[in-house]
């Protein structure tokens, strides 16, 4: 049995329990109640479904009668043919599902039902909604429609050459007409643009209505409780899936000329890899370290207590010249660069934002016009009164009740944010402790001649491992957290779809900032910035010795951290999207061998394809704008990172055009204004990506401290050079002290090698021993932080103003697509108001005449 089937039997004896006698159903069905839109009296009698056997057309996408196109499919297993349950429980599921069908043939739809070829227990149930149906549907979801051909005249732009290259080509992939539209009235459906009714619904609108009236159709009324939606049939079982169809197969155009075989030309144009760089049709210092004559002359103190031991400075050689890539000025430029980049991205995203909120008729799409969740509606039992019309409506839950569910919200996120820190520090802890295991293990011998120290350093060993583990922990927690923030979000109960994906966003971002950046943040603004000296360390927790940076400071360390988790996550994302659904599709493939001999139906070759989640594109959105973050906020520390998600994105583009069209069925389409609550937390990364990539920079990078001595101490008074030069630099920013006066704690073990050496060199700006303020943080420190606090002020406030002005002077909408809005909004008050008043005035002035005139006896004035 299975694990599906164990849950149903579980619901079905908890229900056992509860009802008196096995005919509950029965009177539940005859309870049952159709929904407040287009009702119809009580039913007496069941309908059922039209049977039909399969007509051997494999890519049809109608009934039997080649006339009614199929908008959705219902699949169920045949309660009849059904041995691993008991057959109370089939009767039950079977009484539940047909006075669901029922309902849904009372509501107008019409549905037909078929037998698979390839499982005889699969039932395939094809839903069609006629013209009427459509009708009635479209008025109340306000969903617009072609009122009239756009006559606007589009001038050409100067660029259209080039642009001309990055589009699709228009005579494989024809676009769309544009219609000037408004939201659809029967009564006034004279004054739309219905040149066809077969064509006047697009199939995304067919099945839009189609899934709306699934979700709201009841099937049982328990305890004065509703039950109703295809959600909770699909979660107790009683139906396997619900989908609409593909319109043809990918790899192979239709026959049919009538049929676009849409599907292939996306998977051709859209999928195929040679078109990376198309448009989508959405419409459809090292030198003094590494000389041995300076670096290799230079002893360091060593780096914790006990098991460490003096080192060579060269040690660091390679990984000082790594460091010298990323920590330049260029760095310095490029990051500038990218804080004023971040917001032409968001301004022109805005414009390109208003033109497909036009394009898609969600322009004006107002809160009132967004239908309520089913889930919500289930829920509603509590009366209250509306203070707007002084009405009374039903509501799930009361204030206190609201104020409970969402304190248990905020409590539940905190406390798994808590878990993610708490999951760092054991990170730290690892790293402090597994230091002291290297430093012991690898060889750390004074001239530094052995190949393998040149990369592997304790330092180097210690921040792979622990960014492998960390990547390992980010990805295991977000797998548990996407379960418990879903559940919190459903035990909320937003109102509408909108407010449900608006609260499960700021709920997973802030999930996923945390556990993303965090590491991050304590490499890039914690670590080593608070380790006292070798005379006087500060331990974590009394026990722990703080960790410290290599000479060149923590900016390797971040970019090796960023480039572990940048690069998992996309091989993680791309086995979890994309290589699993593929190898579950041809597993399924192997075990229906029988496939190859039979014509298989356009309703079963969509079935057996994976299921897109209930959630749609949300983790899609999720993970632009994680690595949106890894790309603003560290861009300081990881150049790279741009050019790494560019070409990412432009394989991920056709990697989920792949999926999409080859590996999973069709997604119901769903109405929204904009990308909701993912456009405030992108400006707000913004944002912060100019304080964190300034405070890199100032506190990670060396930039700030090489400029200070070059421009301050490299000359008189505190340097010795008559010119300007970097010569010294190392020299000056290492201090010096003195091996006598270690404690006793943290003592290292004498070497032999080291003959009469007295000091050692530790990185800090501090004045040596037998100065009257030995240890004590020198003149060139205080310069250094002024130049930093200073530096972060000047970066913030010029590119916060650069920022001000780009945002200022772009509008967020073209003149181009608000000479569109205005255009419509003409139209639909000439043509479906302004017409209407003078037609009714023209029969108002008729009707004035005939009683003047006396033609009408009713109205026929009287005269003494």
């Amino acid at each position: 049995m299975t694990a599906e089937n164990q849950d149903v039997l579980l619901e079905v004896e908890e229900e056992e329990e509860e009802e008196e006698d096995g005919e509950v159903v029965l009177e539940e069905m005859a309870q049952t109640i159709v929904p407040s839109y287009g009702t119809t009296p009580d039913q007496q009698k069941l309908h059922t479904s039209e049977w039909a056997e399969f007509d051997q057309k494999p890519d049809s996408l109608f009934f039997n009668d080649g006339q009614r196109r199929i908008d959705f499919v219902l699949v169920y297993e045949d309660e009849s043919k059904n041995e691993n349950r008991k057959m109370s429980v089939n009767k039950k599921q079977m009484r539940k599902r047909q006075a669901y069908e029922s309902n849904l043939i009372s509501n107008g739809l019409q549905l037909e039902a078929t037998r698979s070829v390839l499982d005889e227990k699969l039932i395939f149930v094809k839903v069609h909604a006629p013209w009427e149906v459509l009708c009635t549907y479209a008025e109340v979801m306000h969903i617009k429609l072609p009122l009239k051909p756009n006559d606007l005249k589009t001038r050409d732009s100067a660029f259209n050459w080039f642009s001309r290259l990055l589009r699709v080509d228009e005579n494989i992939i024809k676009p769309e007409q544009e219609f000037f539209t408004a939201p659809f009235e029967k009564a006034r459906m004279s004054d739309f643009y219905i040149q066809d009714k077969d064509i006047f619904f697009n199939p995304a609108t067919r099945s839009r209505i189609v899934h709306f009236i699934l979700s709201r159709v009841e099937y049982a009324v328990k305890d004065n409780v509703k039950k109703f939606g295809i959600n909770k049939l699909l979660d107790s079982g009683i139906y396997k899936a619900a989908f609409p169809l593909h319109d043809s197969r990918f790899n192979r155009r239709l026959e049919d000329p009538n049929c676009p075989s849409e599907r292939y030309l996306l998977y051709k144009e859209w999928a195929h890899p040679r078109s990376f760089y198309k448009l989508q049709p959405l419409d459809l210092v090292s030198q003094e370290v590494c000389d041995p004559n300076i670096g290799g002359n230079i002893i360091m103190c060593p780096q914790c207590d006990h098991e460490c031991t003096y080192w060579n400075l060269t040690i660091t050689c390679e990984s000082s010249k790594k460091l010298c890539i990323f920590d330049s000025f260029g760095t310095l430029v490029f990051a500038v660069f990218m804080g004023i980049w971040v917001t032409l991205f968001l301004e022109f995203w805005k414009r390109r934002q208003a033109e497909l909120e036009y394009e898609w008729d969600t322009v004006e799409f107002l809160e009132q016009e967004e239908y309520i969740r089913p889930e919500y509606e289930a829920r509603c039992t509590h009366v209250v009164t509306n203070e707007i019309t002084q009405q009374e409506e039903h509501v799930p839950y009361t204030a206190c009740g609201k104020c409970v569910r969402m304190t248990f919200g905020i409590s539940a996120v905190l406390f798994w944010v808590l878990l993610i820190v708490a999951s760092v520090i054991g990170i730290i802890i690892y790293r402090l402790s597994v230091f002291l295991v290297f430093s012991a293990k690898l060889p750390r011998h004074i001239n530094g001649t052995e190949a393998i120290q040149k990369y592997l350093t304790p330092q180097a060993a210690t921040s792979v491992t622990a960014s492998i583990i960390s990547f390992i922990i980010i990805m295991i927690l977000n797998i548990i957290y996407e379960k418990v923030a879903i559940m919190i979000t459903d035990f909320e109960l937003p109102r509408t779809q909108t407010d449900y994906e608006n609260s499960l966003t700021m709920k997973m971002f802030l999930f996923q900032f945390v556990n993303y950046y965090s590491s991050c943040f304590y490499i890039a603004f914690f670590k080593g910035k608070f380790v006292g000296y070798p005379g006087d360390p500060v331990y974590w927790l009394g026990k722990y010795r703080n960790e410290e940076c290599d000479p060149g400071g923590c900016l390797l360390e971040l970019t090796t951290q960023l480039t572990i988790i940048m690069g998992g996550k996309a091989i993680w994302n791309n086995i979890q999207e994309v290589l699993l659904p593929w190898v579950k599709n041809l597993i399924g493939r192997c075990r229906s061998a029988a496939r190859s001999e039979k014509t298989i139906p356009r309703w079963e070759q969509d079935y057996h394809l994976q299921p897109v989640g209930k959630l749609g594109l949300f983790y899609e959105y999720l993970e632009m704008v994680i690595q949106f973050g890894f790309v603003t906020l560290f861009v300081a520390s990881f150049p790279l990172a741009p050019l790494l998600a560019l070409v990412n994105n432009l394989l991920e583009i056709r990697v989920d055009a792949w999926k999409i069209t080859t590996q999973f069925r069709r997604m119901v389409p769903q109405k929204a204004q904009d990308i909701g609550a993912w456009q405030p937390i992108m400006q707000g990364v913004a944002i912060l990506a100019v304080v964190t990539n300034a405070m890199i920079i100032a506190f990670t990078s060396d930039m700030i401290p090489r400029l200070v001595y070059y421009w301050s101490f490299s000359v008189p008074p505190y340097g010795d050079h008559s010119n300007y030069t970097m010569k010294g630099y190392i020299n000056n920013t290492l201090s010096v002290f003195n091996i006598a006066d270690f404690k006793n704690g943290s003592k290292p073990v004498s070497l032999p090698w080291l003959g009469n050496q007295t000091t050692c060199r530790y990185r800090d700006f501090r004045y040596p021993p037998g100065h009257q303020h030995q240890y004590e943080h020198n003149i060139y420190y205080w310069h250094v932080i002024a130049a930093k606090l200073s530096f972060i002020i000047v970066m913030e406030h010029v590119i916060y103003c650069v920022k001000f002005i780009v945002s200022y002077v772009i509008p967020d909408v073209s003149q181009k697509t608000k000479s569109k809005i205005k255009r419509e909004k003409y139209l639909t008050q000439t043509l479906l108001h302004e017409n209407h008043l003078k037609v009714m005035k023209k029969n108002m002035g008729k009707i004035a005449d005939r009683i003047w005139k006396g033609e009408d006896g009713t109205f026929r004035p009287k005269f003494d």
